[in-house]
Order: C-alpha cells, then sequence, then structure tokens
C-alpha cells in the first residue's frame, strides 16, 4: 500500500477512500509540484456505493481502505462521474471484486467506458444510464445526479448526497496538491491552488461554468460540503469557491499587468524590465515571468485575472524563441476571455519574432491594442525609453477599462 492514512469520515456512513500521489509532477502537460489525490468515496447505508475510483497504479491502496470499512464484494453500485483514467482507472479492479455492483453514469460515460475497457470484459458490466434528476436510493440517503457536460470532457457528472447536503463534485472545486490533511480548514494557500487548477483545466470552460451555477440554483439544493476529485475538500464555507469559480468563469479582471517572455543574449530581457519601470511608474500593479523560469501553470494562474499581457520574444530562425511558441500554443488551447495584448522583441539581422507572436495571441482571442515593438540587436537608451512609454501606455490602458 502506498501509505498507511486511515479512511476519513465525511458525514455519517460517508467515507474518502482515494489515494494521494506525492510525487506526481506533471498532469496534462501542467506543472504539479506539490502532486495531486484521487478522490474516491464510499457511502455506506442499506445499500453500499462508491462514487469515483482512483488513478489504475493506486487500485490497490483504494481496495485496502474499502475493506478498512466494508467487503468491497458488498459494493452494489459504483458512480462514475467521470470517464477520464485518473477516476476509472481502478474501475476493472473494482468490478472483479464486486462483480454485482451497478455502474451508474451517464451515456456518453457508458460510451466512453466501453472503449477504454473493452479488453477488461466490460461488455459483461452492468450500466445505468442517468440524467439530470435521475435520484438513486440508498435507504436513508438519496443521491441525486447532476450534468456537467464539458466540465470537462462530455461525460462528466456530478453527484449530490441531499440529506448531508455534499456535493461530489469530481474535475470542479478541486486543486493538484499531495496533502495528508483532507478538508479546507486544514490547510493553507487552498484558493491559490484552485485558482492555478481552474485557470490550467477549466478556463476554457467559462460560460458551461456559469450555466452550470445557473442549474444548481434552479435545482434548488444546498450545499453544505464539496468533495472534489482532486485535493482537499470544501466543509468550511463552500460557497466560496462556488463564488470564485463565477468570478474567474465571467472574466472579471483586476488592475494588473503581466510581462512574458525569454531572451537569448539579453536585450529582450532589458526591454522587458523598461516595460515594467514604465508600467510601475504609472501606477499600476505588474509582474514580470521569464518563461524558463517559471512553469506555464503558473503563468496561466496570473493570466486569469489580469486584463492586458505583454510577449515578448527574440528572433530566432525568423520567428519566435520556442519557448514563447510552446507557451502560446498551451496558452491558446485555454481561449483566455477579455484579454488585451501587445507584443515586443529583438532580432539581429532579420526580424519575425514580434508578427508571430502577435499572429498567435490574435489566434487566442486577445485584442492587441497597438503595434509591436521592436529593436534591433541591444536596445540602446532611446529604445529602452520607448521600452517605458509602451508600459506607461499600456498601463493607460489598463486604467481605462
Amino acid at each position: 500500500m502506498e501509505d498507511n492514512i486511515e479512511p476519513v469520515t465525511l458525514a455519517k456512513g460517508i467515507y474518502w477512500v482515494g489515494a494521494i500521489d506525492w510525487n506526481l509532477r506533471d498532469f496534462h502537460g501542467y506543472a504539479t509540484p506539490r502532486g495531486t489525490t484521487y478522490n474516491a468515496y464510499l457511502i455506506v447505508d442499506e445499500k453500499i456505493a462508491l462514487v469515483d475510483t482512483v488513478k489504475a497504479e493506486f487500485a490497490g491502496e483504494l481496495l485496502e481502505r474499502i475493506s478498512r470499512i466494508i467487503d468491497p464484494a458488498k459494493i452494489d453500485y459504483v458512480i462514475a462521474n467521470h470517464v477520464e483514467m485518473d477516476h476509472s482507472g481502478s474501475l476493472p479492479a473494482i468490478m472483479k471484486a464486486a462483480p454485482n455492483a451497478r455502474i451508474y453514469g451517464t451515456r456518453q460515460c457508458k460510451n466512453g467506458l466501453s472503449q477504454y475497457y473493452h479488453a477488461q470484459g466490460c461488455e459483461g458490466w452492468d450500466f445505468e444510464a442517468v440524467e439530470t434528476g435521475t435520484e438513486l436510493s440508498l435507504g436513508a440517503k438519496t443521491l441525486m445526479f447532476i450534468e456537467t457536460a464539458m466540465l470537462h470532457w462530455p461525460d462528466n457528472m456530478h453527484t449530490y448526497i441531499k440529506e448531508d447536503k455534499i456535493l461530489l463534485s469530481n474535475d470542479a472545486f478541486g486543486q493538484h496538491v499531495a496533502t495528508s490533511k483532507r478538508f479546507n480548514d486544514e490547510v493553507d494557500d487552498v484558493m491559490e491552488d484552485a485558482a492555478e487548477y481552474y485557470a490550467n483545466i477549466l478556463m476554457p470552460f467559462g460560460k458551461i461554468i456559469l450555466k452550470y451555477v445557473e442549474t444548481v440554483g434552479e435545482l434548488g439544493i444546498k450545499i453544505d460540503m464539496i468533495a472534489p476529485c482532486h485535493g482537499i475538500i470544501w466543509r468550511t464555507d463552500p460557497g466560496q469557491i462556488i463564488e470564485a469559480y463565477g468570478r474567474w468563469a465571467s472574466g472579471e479582471n483586476a488592475k494588473k499587468v503581466l510581462v512574458i517572455y525569454d531572451t537569448m543574449w539579453g536585450s529582450t530581457h532589458m526591454m522587458a524590465r523598461a516595460i515594467v519601470e514604465g508600467v510601475t511608474a504609472a501606477g499600476i500593479d505588474v509582474k514580470l515571468m521569464a518563461l524558463r523560469k517559471n512553469e506555464f501553470s503558473e503563468i496561466i494562474k496570473e493570466i486569469l485575472d489580469t486584463p492586458m499581457i505583454v510577449v515578448g520574444s527574440p528572433t530566432l530562425n525568423n520567428g519566435m524563441f520556442p519557448s514563447v511558441g510552446g507557451f502560446l500554443t498551451y496558452l491558446k488551447g485555454l481561449h483566455p476571455r477579455s484579454k488585451k495584448a501587445v507584443a515586443f522583441g529583438s532580432y539581429g539581422w532579420g526580424g519575425g519574432a514580434v508578427k508571430a507572436v502577435e499572429k498567435e495571441l490574435e489566434a487566442a482571442g486577445f485584442e492587441l491594442i497597438e503595434p509591436g515593438l521592436q529593436v534591433r540587436y541591444r536596445p540602446d537608451e532611446e529604445e529602452l525609453e520607448k521600452c517605458r512609454l509602451l508600459g506607461e501606455r499600456i498601463a493607460v490602458a489598463v486604467k481605462a477599462d
């Protein structure tokens, strides 16, 4: 077994039985320096339900935690909130241990599981498709299912335990952090971790998130606890993370600027510093982030509430520096909303980087507020002053929004 942490009680008859991945450092291409958890929840009533499983390599850990509470063979229902392998990877092991269990999930979930696990005998699994509002009685406890298509796959859903007012939210409201603590009042910086998680995984789905919040309101459900599939459980003021999601999904911005760049021989670095000086002199908060000194995921978190980014690149082979191109490709897939940008850079015998950066920024949905600034070779004092003045104009634009 990976560790000896006991199951954790959320409420009477409801237990965390998941796994902690202390060593995970990359997830979906985004850095996870603090690891993660794969949260699964066991509900023990007249009938027994397991909500979600864990990544395949942690199947033994999941089964052992369940065994400390009940014989896994007694599981009546497995709730599959999401097909993705970090949640369903242990499903074959669970179905082998509980062969009479019935699986509940969306129709899209059934289709996905049948394709992922056809080699593991999934044709014999008993599956029931559900939709928003479908309920399953366990005895004293009732599960209600809420479809959440594209948060962040088509098959996603949430499970709500009506009597305990607990929302098992799968990939929404989570964080990538490994910890022996289970609840938000036991750890620090939870909202920072949640913001980075949202920015790198759920940012493209802002409109869907707003619709989900509306759907929850229409269903009239009260939420006393939110238990996601990654990170800690929100048992103290769970409304704070729902409010934060609404704010992030709406594209709400602070008054600040982010300068993102890479440099080859120091020229673009000099320009970046001068732009920061100009923004600072105009009285707007600014942060400077070098692409080979900061993880992409950390930069994306900063972009979440930044209305203006300034992206700089030296020219290499008539195009962008590789790190800048890689970052802009990553950024484009996340479709940030309500953002503006300016490009800058340096070149030697031939340019190309600034135009390429501008093209990628526009493809990512950014509004370019003015033509990019570029210098040849090393910027002199006059050119650095142009960079400072650019920073001042950028600050004025942020103040005006």
